[in-house]
């Protein structure tokens, strides 16, 4: 280890994400955001930047959530120490919206959606009442506000929750949007809800079908209408920055890349090929 990198433990900074829920089928909720924690900003659900994360020479473990397949939660994502909770699936007709790093939305008929996790993200926004010429489901929940902050479910599906802005690269990108809510287009009217800014996927409508929720942004995937079914979440991330000075590598299931910023290398790791994989740190 170089002198210049300094003395242990090291400093890093951060930013993880979980996966984002997949959204619910039948007018249907749209799948909340992976949790997301960071101590380059604030974290999601309103939590304050997080402590530096001291760091010694050694072998940790890491893990990619994967996106929540339709109907189903996120995964998680795991940094040494750091944990984030996958986002909750969007509500069906029988099912309300799970609970999760953020929460799913609620659909027509069980309209409440789920709550997310302290500190990683927001919950999901309640369904469009049935029996009105329409039904709808609830935006799911993102890392910067809750579902359907920005549009309620209604004559369209509610909007996904926005996530949140973090220039841990060197570039502000927004990721962990919540998912739209799908809606019954045989009105004619009813598009679906937008999906939160930072990757949050469509709900279905009149306007087309489901989106996904982006891939390595954490966003919940869209809900499910009259027209077509939901889709699944968006797959999580692990951004960390060390000294350029530090020697850094990782197990063969890892896909990374890093760069220079600053007097720091970013390293930005977008998949895990199974749960036993590394970063060795020296």
């Amino acid at each position: 280890m170089s002198s210049v990198f300094g003395s242990p433990p090291y400093a890093v900074k951060y930013l993880v994400i979980a996966g984002g829920g997949g959204g619910g089928s039948t007018y249907a909720g749209g799948g909340g955001a992976g949790g997301y924690r960071t101590n380059d900003g604030p974290s999601g659900g309103g939590g304050a930047q997080e402590n530096d994360l001291p760091v010694f020479a050694g072998v940790y473990s890491l893990i990619v959530g994967a996106g929540g397949a339709t109907t189903s939660d996120g995964s998680a994502t795991t940094f040494v120490l750091i944990s984030c909770v996958g986002g909750g699936r969007g509500a069906n007709a029988t099912q309300a919206g799970t609970s999760g790093g953020s929460g799913g939305g609620g659909s027509y008929t069980t309209q409440s959606g789920g709550g997310g996790t302290a500190s990683q993200g927001f919950a999901g926004g309640i369904g469009g009442p049935a029996g009105v010429g329409f039904s709808s489901g609830g935006g799911g929940g993102g890392a910067g506000e809750t579902g359907n902050t920005d549009g309620a479910a209604g004559t369209r599906g509610g909007f996904g929750g926005d996530g949140l802005a973090s220039t841990i690269t060197g570039a502000s990108v927004f990721r962990g949007g919540g998912g739209g809510g799908g809606t019954d287009s045989r009105a004619g009217t009813t598009t679906g809800g937008p999906g939160g800014e930072g990757g949050g996927g469509k709900g279905n409508g009149s306007d087309g079908a489901a989106g996904a929720g982006t891939a390595n942004t954490g966003g919940g995937g869209g809900g499910g209408g009259s027209s077509g079914g939901p889709a699944a979440g968006g797959s999580g991330i692990i951004i960390f920055t060390l000294k350029s000075q530090a020697l850094v590598t990782f197990s063969a299931g890892v896909t990374q890349t890093s760069a220079i910023v600053g007097a720091n290398r970013v390293y930005t790791v977008t998949a895990t090929s199974t749960t036993d994989e590394t970063v060795t740190i020296s």
